[in-house]
């Protein structure tokens, strides 16, 4: 008999819901990109609100029905990231409406953050869902708002603990990627558009950021993206550029990490998505990934995460 999870996220790019079963280890995501105007690069935290609002619902109905007397917990992200201070309020409309269903349905209530979701949902895609609860790993969390290397091992109450040890110190990856995308024309968020462009470059530049003791900063590569905009140079080489920068800075820091303790790697985030650098990451550490669909923003590892916090045993 199937063990149905619920998980909710409402993140400042996508309102997200899901179901996953602990049975049989399947699942189902149900998401929307909010809506941003072209030209902008996001939206103010009030306008995510009301766009979670108005679609939350909607993405609940589009799970199967009937199955509400076999979900045995619900989890809901409240933070973007399980340390003291991370707050937005974009993740309030999904935390109330789980309180409410997990309230009527008599089951209860977990709580986890955006990027402990992320790391499940990747742990999950890329069949190392034991991870969570048996080893320590490197994980990268590249995504819109973050660029962290984190030290993850297993937590006492079935969360993952992540401590950050390396990433950005200003600019995150998701960011300057949706900048030269906005620079480019693309329409937000501009990852996906930004990989296709760059599959048709032939230019291999790259700016290798200073990364020391596996932190960097990206923020002056948006003023070197602007300067080879303002001389035209080719849109695909551009994004190309773009890519490829970001992509030596995470290599870079992995290998400091790697210095320091060799330990399996993790990669999530919609940023790491991205084919050039999931082949580059894979060809030097052997790194882990989730599918596509899981790399970005997503309820399923808020679900895996209910079904943790409830006792299930994954492997």
């Amino acid at each position: 008999m199937s063990r149905w999870y619920l998980g909710i996220d409402t993140s400042n790019y996508r309102t997200s819901a899901a179901i996953f079963d602990a049975e049989h280890v399947e699942w189902q995501n149900s998401g929307r990109l909010l809506d941003v105007p072209d030209g902008a690069i996001g939206l103010r935290q009030s306008d995510a609100l009301f766009q979670h609002t108005l679609h939350l619902h909607e993405m609940i109905a589009g799970l199967p029905g009937g199955i509400g007397k076999e979900i045995q917990a619900v989890c809901v992200s409240t933070r973007p990231r399980a340390v003291e201070g991370s707050y937005m309020p974009c993740f309030l409309a999904g935390e109330n409406v789980a309180r409410s269903v997990a309230h009527l349905l008599g089951v209860p209530l977990y709580t986890c953050s955006h990027q402990q979701g992320h790391l499940a949902a990747a742990a999950l895609s890329a069949q190392t869902l034991s991870w969570l609860g048996t080893q320590e790993f490197y994980a990268w969390h590249l995504s819109g708002g973050t660029t962290e290397l984190l030290h993850v091992a297993p937590g006492a109450d079935g969360l993952p603990v992540a401590e950050c040890i390396g990433g950005t110190t200003d600019l995150a990856a998701g960011q300057l990627v949706d900048r030269a995308g906005a620079l480019l024309g693309l329409h937000f968020p501009a990852g996906e558009a930004l990989e296709q462009l760059a599959k048709q470059s032939q230019s291999k530049e790259r700016f290798q950021p200073k990364v020391v003791d596996c932190r960097f900063s990206l923020s002056g590569m948006e003023n070197k993206i602007r300067d080879l905009c303002a001389r035209g140079t080719a849109p695909e080489d551009v994004a190309s550029f773009t890519v490829r920068t970001i992509c030596a800075a995470v290599e870079r820091a992995t290998a400091q990490a790697m210095e320091r303790k060799k330990l399996p790697v993790l990669c999530a985030g919609g940023v790491m998505s991205n084919r050039l650098i999931q082949r580059r990451m894979h060809e030097r550490f052997g790194a882990r990934f989730a599918e596509p669909v899981l790399s970005g923003d997503n309820a399923v590892g808020a679900a895996v995460l209910a079904a943790v916090q409830h006792g299930e045993t994954l492997l």
